[in-house]
C-alpha cells in the first residue's frame, strides 16, 4: 500500500508538471501571435515553424517565461575568440539583450545562414560584417549547462547509492537505492550479459553510464522549468558523440575474428568475394553505418516527440487566427493530445535509453565473440 501511494504521488507530480508545460508553451505561442507594429494596425501572423524551432534548438540564454512583456531568462557565459579583433572575449549573454542588441563588436545573428550563431558586426553595431570570419564559439549554451547538470546529478545518484551499499550491508534496498538497483540489475542481466557473454563486466560501466545519461536527460527534458526543458538528446552533436564512443569501444576491443569476418565472412559464396569483393565492401560499410544509425535514431525520436507536442499547441493559434471560437474549441483537444504525447514521451525516454544501450552491447558482443 505504501508503494502504491508513492507511485500515485509521482503520477500526480508528473501531471502537474505537464499541465505547467502546457501553460508555459501556450503563453509563449500567444506572445508570438500578438507582435504588433508601431502603427497598431497590422499584426504579425503566428509562425508555427519559427515557434517550434525556437523551442527545439539550442540557445545562448535559458529562457524561462515572459511576464508583462518582460522576458525572464538565465544569462549564460559567452566565450568567443574573435578573428577580427584577435582576442578572446568573455561576457554574459545578457549583454545581447535577448538577441536584440550587439556588444563588443558581436551579436547573435537572426538571419540565415548563420541564424543563432555569434557573428561580427560593423561599427554601427547593427550590420553584420559579411567579410569577417565567424568567431570561434566556446560559450556555455543551454544544452551545455544541461549537460553539466546531468553529469552532476548522475554523480550524486551513484555516489549516494554506493554509500548506501556500504552502510546497509545485507539489508533490503531503501530510498534512492530501491529505485536505482532494479535498473542496474536490468542493464546487467537483460542487456549486457545476454548480448556480450561472460566478458560483460568489462563493458558494464560504460553501458550503465550511457543508459542512465540518456534516461535522465530524456526525463529532465520533459520538465518545463529550469533545470529541465533543454532538448539535449535532441541535439545531433550530443547523440553523435555517444555513438562515437560506442564505435571507438567496439573497434578498439574487437578481436581478430571480428576483423577476419569482415574481410572473409564464412558461409558466403566465393563469387560474392572474387573478383568483386561485394560482401567485404558491404561489411565494412556496415561498420560505419551502425554508429550512424545509433546517432540518428536517438536524435530523431526525441526531437520528433517535442515537435509533435509543439505542433498541437500551434493548432490553437492557427485556428485562433481564423476564428476565436475555433481557437478556443481546438485548444481543449490540443492540450489533451499534448498531455497524452508527454506521457508517451515518458515511455519513449526509457525505450530510447534501452535501445541505445542494447545495440551498443550487441555491437560489443559481435566484436568480441570467440571463433567456434
Amino acid at each position: 500500500m505504501q508503494m502504491l501511494f508513492k507511485y500515485c504521488r509521482i503520477f500526480l507530480l508528473i501531471t502537474v508538471l505537464l499541465f505547467s508545460a502546457s501553460r508555459i508553451l501556450a503563453n509563449e505561442a500567444e506572445k508570438d501571435t500578438s507582435s504588433s507594429k508601431e502603427n497598431g494596425k497590422t499584426e504579425e501572423k503566428f509562425k508555427p515553424g519559427s515557434f517550434i524551432i525556437e523551442h527545439v534548438l539550442d540557445n545562448h540564454e535559458w529562457h524561462i517565461a515572459e511576464i508583462g512583456g518582460t522576458p525572464i531568462s538565465i544569462p549564460l557565459p559567452i566565450i568567443t575568440y574573435s578573428y577580427k579583433q584577435g582576442k578572446l572575449l568573455f561576457f554574459m549573454s545578457s549583454k545581447f539583450h535577448h538577441g536584440h542588441a550587439s556588444y563588443n563588436g558581436l551579436r547573435i545573428s537572426e538571419e540565415a545562414p548563420n541564424k543563432g550563431k555569434i557573428v561580427e558586426v560593423l561599427d554601427d553595431g547593427e550590420t553584420i560584417d559579411e567579410n569577417a570570419k565567424i568567431p570561434l564559439d566556446f560559450s556555455i549554451t543551454k544544452n551545455v549547462l544541461e549537460l553539466f547538470i546531468i553529469c552532476l546529478f548522475i554523480l550524486w545518484v551513484f555516489i549516494s547509492v554506493a554509500k548506501s551499499y556500504k552502510t546497509r550491508k545485507n539489508l533490503a534496498p531503501k530510498g534512492l537505492q530501491s529505485w536505482i538497483e532494479p535498473l542496474i540489475l536490468f542493464v546487467r542481466d537483460d542487456i549486457a550479459r545476454p548480448s556480450i557473454g561472460h566478458k560483460h563486466e568489462k563493458y558494464l560501466p560504460y553501458l550503465l553510464t550511457v543508459f542512465f545519461f540518456i534516461f535522465f536527460t530524456n526525463l529532465l527534458g520533459l520538465i518545463p522549468v529550469f533545470p529541465g526543458g533543454a532538448n539535449l538528446t535532441g541535439n545531433i552533436a550530443v547523440t553523435m558523440v555517444l555513438a562515437l564512443f560506442t564505435f571507438a569501444i567496439t573497434s578498439f576491443n574487437a578481436n581478430a575474428n571480428y576483423w577476419k569476418h569482415l574481410i572473409n565472412a564464412p558461409g558466403v559464396p566465393w563469387w560474392l568475394k572474387i573478383p568483386l569483393p561485394l560482401m567485404p565492401i558491404v561489411e565494412i560499410i556496415g561498420v560505419f553505418t551502425k554508429p550512424f544509425v545509433l546517432m540518428v535514431r536517438l536524435f530523431a525520436n526525441i526531437t520528433a516527440g517535442h515537435i509533435i507536442a509543439l505542433g498541437f499547441f500551434s493548432l490553437i493559434f492557427i485556428f485562433g487566427e481564423m476564428s476565436p471560437g475555433a481557437g478556443y474549441g481546438i485548444s481543449v483537444l490540443s492540450v489533451i493530445f499534448t498531455i497524452f504525447m508527454s506521457f508517451l514521451e515518458l515511455l519513449v525516454a526509457f525505450i530510447q535509453a534501452y535501445v541505445f544501450t542494447l545495440l551498443s552491447a550487441i555491437y560489443f558482443g559481435l566484436a568480441t565473440e570467440e571463433h567456434h
